[in-house]
């Protein structure tokens, strides 16, 4: 049973930073392509950014965070990371992982396999 589980979310003041773990487990992660998405209040879910897996290397990200967010992997944790840096308000929401059984990421939601619960971020102004 394929498990994804975040975690590093929380409270933090506009500029600040936060960087976002999710675990994975039950399968084989190595080519697995990986996906963080957000959703915030009253918003639909997302894209944030994603990276592929280990046959080839890429990490799209969404415009609106590119240049202050980066998405990397440790293969031998099964542990993808959101490090979030310049943080505004406008970047509150529940952050989850995605996960894709190949290895190209995709920026749709709809095209990922599982998907964990979710973090928390809230940005205060």
């Amino acid at each position: 049973q394929v498990q994804l589980v975040e975690s590093g979310g929380g409270l933090v003041q506009a500029g600040g930073s936060l960087t976002l773990s999710c675990v994975a487990s039950g399968m084989a992660f190595n080519r697995a392509a990986m996906g963080w998405f957000r959703q915030a209040p009253g918003k639909e879910r997302a894209f944030v950014a994603a990276i592929t897996g280990i046959l080839t290397s890429g990490t799209p990200v969404a415009n609106s965070v590119r240049g202050r967010f980066t998405i990397s992997r440790d293969n031998a944790k099964t542990t993808v990371y959101l490090q979030m840096d310049k943080l505004s308000p406008d970047d509150t929401a529940v952050y989850s992982c995605d996960l894709r059984g190949e290895n190209w990421p995709s920026a749709v939601s709809s095209t990922y396999d599982y998907w964990g619960e979710g973090a928390q971020v809230t940005v205060s102004a």
